[in-house]
């Protein structure tokens, strides 16, 4: 039998790309500067082809990923966008930076020696982009030490020192102390260009908190990350820019059963009704994504009415109460999104979850197949102008 989308498992995730292009837009008239694209974790779960894709042709200037795999495969894609590669290096894979054109975060003097080196080797220039450590206390060299970085590769032969940033820890609160005890701290970082009378190269600091709350962080470029996905980055921060979800999970049911009372549902018996109910099988599990930790916790919505999930949810199914109300196989589900009146967001499978957004969108499973809305014609031939 010939395999079409239509026999293939109902569970998707939609992603609507004209809410992610229309997102992109607003963050850049916001912060009044160039947005670098974050499109690490399979673009935050949406599909890294795809949305790297729309962006290029919206004129996006910079994309960020956080390994040198993710670099290389849009590359061989033909995405041509210059492409910051966030995350720490070890020296074996400096070559593939240097034979993808891809720009290297040199995050110490040891690093910087190691890419100019490479790159002397192979008879080009390196473009990196310095990493300060500001008080993250992840990757870069301390602010009180990035002298020594900033003058290294002032000297480094073979390195084009396109860019310098930090990150920011805790843009995404409250209380923005410490936020800007980094701003100051990389500031006065910056102060060696203006004092060895040097240009200083594209700065940018501001991720999507920043871009929020902290103008004065905005620089030359911002790096929006979740926000350009229409998520706020903590449920902490005024809702200030109309941002939209890109992305909705959809299944239908697979199974509908009458359970009598004293008939425990699914692993390790944890839950059972006291009357006679009817209960549905959806075709989705951990093994997608949708996470054990939300068992008992979770909703759906079902002909426009929320249903909670019950019992222990499986690696490739899950159960939902529906009462004395009526579903039969084949009816829609919503796992995050809107039907009617009643929605799911990101932040409620969080917190069913216990953990954060970003954790809900990128751990979605590949198996869970993506359904791309892509923009209207006539936004689609703006974009080639």
């Amino acid at each position: 039998m010939m395999i079409t989308d239509e026999v293939l498992r109902p569970t998707q995730l939609k992603v609507d790309l004209q809410k992610l292009l229309s997102n992109y837009r607003l963050l850049e008239a916001h912060a009044g500067v160039p947005v670098m694209a974050i499109l690490k974790a399979n673009a935050y779960g949406h599909g890294l082809d795809e949305v790297a894709q729309l962006l290029e042709r919206a004129g996006c200037s910079y994309f960020g990923l956080a390994y040198v795999e993710e670099g290389i495969r849009l590359r061989e894609i033909g995405v041509r966008t210059p492409i910051l590669i966030l995350g720490g290096i070890i020296g074996e894979q400096i070559d593939l930076f240097l034979k993808h054109d891809l720009t290297i975060t040199a995050s110490s003097v040891d690093k910087l020696k190691s890419i100019d080196a490479a790159a002397k080797k192979r008879g080009c220039m390196a473009r990196v982009h310095l990493k300060i450590d500001t008080g993250m206390e992840r990757i870069g060299t301390h602010y009180y030490n990035a002298a020594s970085l900033l003058s290294a590769a002032h000297q480094a032969d073979s390195v084009l020192v396109e860019g310098i940033y930090s990150h920011l820890a805790n843009a995404d609160e409250l209380d923005l102390s410490h936020a800007r005890l980094q701003v100051q701290r990389f500031t006065d970082v910056l102060q060696w260009y203006t004092e060895n009378e040097i240009p200083r190269p594209l700065t940018h600091l501001a991720n999507s908190g920043a871009l929020l709350q902290l103008p004065e962080t905005h620089f030359d470029m911002v790096r929006a990350g979740i926000l350009l996905y229409g998520v706020y980055p903590s449920s902490t921060i005024p809702r200030t820019l109309p941002v939209k979800p890109a992305l909705s999970w959809h299944t239908r049911v697979v199974f509908f059963k009458v359970v009598l009372p004293g008939h425990p549902v699914s692993y390790g018996s944890t839950w059972q009704s006291e009357e006679w109910t009817r209960v549905v099988t959806l075709p989705v599990g951990y093994g997608d994504g949708y996470h054990r930790r939300m068992s008992g916790q979770a909703e759906v919505i079902i002909r426009g009415q929320r249903y909670p999930v019950v019992g222990r949810i499986c690696m490739d199914q899950a159960m939902v109460n529906i009462g004395r109300d009526e579903a039969f196989n084949g009816d829609a589900v919503v796992l995050l999104g809107s039907d009617g009146e009643s929605t799911i967001t990101v932040e409620d499978l969080a917190e069913w979850a216990d953990t954060i957004p970003y954790e809900i969108l990128t751990s979605v499973n590949t198996r869970v197949s993506r359904v791309f809305i892509w923009p209207a014609m006539e936004e689609s031939n703006a974009l080639e102008k």
